[in-house]
């Protein structure tokens, strides 16, 4: 069954589409009288307004876009469902993207975007995407507002939420040195992107701390999917390693089926902690340790940070978002 329009609403009342689009908007010059007719007759006929392209003809954007690079994370849903209820209480609609990691689909999500007009851009950039110059050029000459989080480029315009990664990393290692792992690897993720290569930095702090000596050769970067977390922990046990620090929780339940592959006691004889504190973590054994970066905060302050932006305040706004670690069996061995 299609879904009414403004003509349908039109022939059955027996005025102008116009007329019916200008009563649907709220128009002054609109008949009270026609205007609750119009009201009355769209509910009874299931009519649901287009919002965005009501904005797009008035030039008037209620709209904002929200890109991230994957929907199905626990980590970016919960940002955008935060997100989403700050933006519909403050009357805006909310049109969410994927870029499944990819620079293509993310420069392709900025001009869909920057096309419809919407009013602003909250964006997590993907794996792939190097730096700030597609969406620099993609906005400019606009009046979009954007706001970063999670995965940033400090040089763009406008304000970035993001968390404090680098303590994060350092506590899920130092909790690792104290339950008495000698040779500690790393899943580092993506270290063109400042988030991914804060956490590294919070990593070997950590071990130059506790006197423990950085070891390159057991440091596996562009890990962040179960598949290569699979693949690198084996190449990290081979190495010797009896612990990783993963900077995601998809890596790191890759790392965990390798090791349990393997013959290995977790987290007797190898210890795991990851990053994200996605729901699985607690419910597969052994439950996993997690870096808990709190999302929903993350998701609440982006939206109010472009709200700020969207009612003329000054620019440049930057929010961290402190972490805490979660300690579940993958790494208590202490506690065994």
């Amino acid at each position: 069954m299609t879904k009414p329009t403004i003509v349908d609403i039109a022939n059955e009342l027996g005025i102008t589409p116009s007329t019916v689009s200008r009563a649907l908007a709220g128009n002054a010059n609109v008949k009270e009288s026609t205007r609750k007719a119009v009201m009355d007759c769209a509910r009874k006929m299931g009519y649901e307004r287009n919002d965005l392209a009501s904005d797009f003809r008035r030039g008037v954007a209620h709209t904002v876009g929200i890109i991230v690079p994957r929907i199905n994370r626990e980590f970016f849903s919960s940002i955008i469902s935060a997100a989403e209820s700050v933006f519909v209480e403050a009357g805006y609609t909310v049109v969410i993207c994927q870029t499944h990691e990819k620079a293509e689909d993310e420069r392709r999500a900025l001009k869909t975007l920057a096309s419809s007009r919407v009013a602003g851009i909250l964006i997590s950039h993907s794996a792939e995407t190097i730096d700030g110059k597609d969406i620099r050029e993609t906005l400019a000459g606009s009046n979009i507002k954007l706001v970063q989080f999670d995965r940033v480029f400090p040089s763009l315009p406008g304000s970035v939420v993001v968390n404090d990664d680098f303590n994060g990393a350092y506590a899920a290692t130092r909790h690792l040195i104290a339950n008495g792992y000698k040779r500690i690897g790393a899943l580092v993720g993506y270290l063109d992107t400042d988030s991914f290569r804060n956490r590294f930095e919070g990593y070997k702090a950590a071990l130059t701390d506790a006197g423990m000596q950085y070891d390159a050769s057991i440091v596996y970067k562009e890990t962040i999917v179960p598949e290569t977390g699979y693949s690198c922990a084996s190449m990290a046990i081979d190495a010797g390693c009896d612990a990783l620090y993963s900077s995601g929780d998809f890596s790191a339940l890759g790392a965990l089926e390798c090791a349990r592959d393997r013959g290995l006691d977790i987290p007797g004889d190898f210890g795991i902690v990851g990053t994200a504190n996605e729901k699985f973590g607690a419910m597969i054994a052994p439950s996993l340790s997690s870096v808990d970066q709190h999302s929903a905060e993350i998701g609440s302050n982006a939206a109010k940070e472009m709200l700020r932006l969207l009612s003329g305040k000054s620019e440049g706004g930057s929010i961290t978002v402190g972490t805490s670690l979660v300690v579940r069996r993958s790494s208590s061995r202490n506690s065994k």
